[in-house]
């Protein structure tokens, strides 16, 4: 799993969580109805290290299962790996089309939040190196099967070096 998210170029990327949210409600707002009638797409996001992993919850709820506290666990050792030390994370939680799509991206906003809490508390990842990002049903894996769970969905992108490490150990934001 570390090495899956290794490889990314030390340009940081120029798009923020925030600016993925406004992007999203954008869509929603721009394109109303039911499904939206193209994925949204980050382009800058494409060629950066990432990978999709399950994790279960409850229907229509933020609370992880237990379940799916292995695979917490995994995220997170990789994570600790030395050669991933000082990378900035996005944490992006996707829904399938079941409910409204302005609630699910809320929904799916406190999923990736669960995600990224439980990275820190128990597994002590670094709070600075994750951000949590909601994108609903707006992303959709499988279009043609939009209630599928196939759509449900974490995805763990590494959007290049956040932090360095000075010679007595100090964590910086790198220049």
């Amino acid at each position: 799993m570390a090495t899956s998210l290794t490889g990314v170029s030390n340009t940081k990327l120029s798009l923020t969580g925030a600016e993925m949210r406004q992007a999203v409600l954008d869509n929603i707002h721009n394109y109303p109805g039911a499904l939206p009638p193209r994925p949204l797409t980050f382009p800058q996001l494409e060629n950066l290290a990432q990978f999709v992993v399950e994790v279960d919850f409850d229907f229509n709820s933020a609370v992880i299962r237990p379940s799916s506290y292995r695979t917490i666990g995994a995220i997170a050792d990789a994570l600790h790996n030395p050669i991933l030390l000082g990378y900035g994370f996005l944490v992006i939680g996707h829904t399938d089309s079941v409910g409204g799509r302005q609630y699910n991206v809320g929904l799916s906003q406190r999923r990736a939040e669960a995600i990224r809490d439980a990275l820190i508390d128990p597994f002590n990842v670094n709070p600075a190196a994750l951000e949590a990002v909601g994108m609903g049903e707006e992303q959709l894996r499988d279009p043609a099967h939009p209630t599928s769970g196939v759509n449900r969905r974490v995805q763990l992108v590494n959007v290049g070096k956040k932090f360095c490490f000075g010679r007595s150990g100090e964590q910086f934001v790198c220049p």
